[in-house]
């Protein structure tokens, strides 16, 4: 049965989209069956995998509201290598009927639970905020990953979103963890970044990821052309950093990579940034 991961931040901006689109690429990479669920009304996900927002028969909307089941809605861009859950603004309708209905903070669980055992990644994109789409997610995900940028609000809004996980975990889901947090946007030359960084590894030191991923103009070029930053340009440094995050896990999950993998990911850049 494969991992659900929500990767959730409750500031906007940080690059957890741009974090789920390119983990997801990077694990399909070595023939991993990856699943991205967009959970955002943004649909920024559901655009930067190569879909066109506006043009879906069926959504993570319909899913939430069962309308429809996974297998109805499900996405396989070309070329990019993973499943997706699609995602647009209707999906703020969803939020707003799951209020008044039971077990409302259950329903995303609920309707990933059949296809679990045919993914070995599920990789959940959470809106900006922490409401009912958000609770979704952490309900329905065995850990949450938490990228940040190194800036001077970033602990505070971290420890906002540590006492929701700790909540969530006494309440409805026992097995939520974090996965990790994972620098972003890091620019080693200033000088606060660094000193976040510091007090990130200091507070937190199994929990902040080896890999950061840098400030690169592929990265955010990539979304724009509907494509994940290994398919864009996979000799740059985002694509690289992205690889690198992935081996990361896999070690972790995996205790080891085998040869080809490591190939693949390039672990010699785990420390990439």
């Amino acid at each position: 049965m494969g991992r659900t991961i929500a990767i959730a931040n409750q500031k906007g901006g940080v690059g957890k989209t741009t974090t789920c689109i390119n983990l997801a690429a990077s694990l399909a990479a070595t023939k991993r069956r990856i699943l991205l669920v967009d959970l955002d009304p943004q649909g920024n996900a559901t655009m930067g995998s190569g879909l066109d927002k506006s043009n879906l028969p069926l959504t993570t909307c319909d899913l939430l509201l069962d309308e429809a089941g996974v297998e109805q809605i499900l996405q396989r861009p070309e070329g990019i290598g993973y499943d997706v859950l699609p995602a647009n603004s209707d999906l703020t309708a969803a939020e707003v009927a799951l209020m008044n209905s039971p077990d409302r903070e259950r329903k995303l669980r609920d309707c990933l639970k059949n296809v679990r055992d045919q993914y070995d990644y599920i990789l959940i994109d959470c809106p900006p905020s922490l409401n009912m789409l958000t609770l979704n997610a952490l309900v329905a995900a065995q850990s949450v990953m938490i990228p940040m940028q190194c800036e001077y609000y970033a602990l505070e809004g971290l420890s906002a979103l540590l006492n929701t996980i700790e909540r969530i975990r006494n309440s409805v889901n026992p097995e939520l963890k974090v996965e990790g947090l994972l620098r972003t946007m890091f620019d080693p030359r200033n000088n606060l970044a660094n000193d976040v960084s510091g007090q990130l590894i200091f507070h937190f030191p199994q929990q902040v990821y080896r890999t950061v991923i840098p400030r690169n103009v592929r990265l955010a070029e990539a979304p724009s052309h509907g494509l994940p930053v290994i398919n864009y340009d996979k000799s740059s440094r985002g694509a690289l950093a992205y690889l690198a995050l992935a081996g990361e896990i896999l070690r972790k999950d995996q205790g080891g990579l085998g040869t080809r993998e490591a190939s693949i990911l390039g672990t010699s850049a785990g420390g990439a940034g």
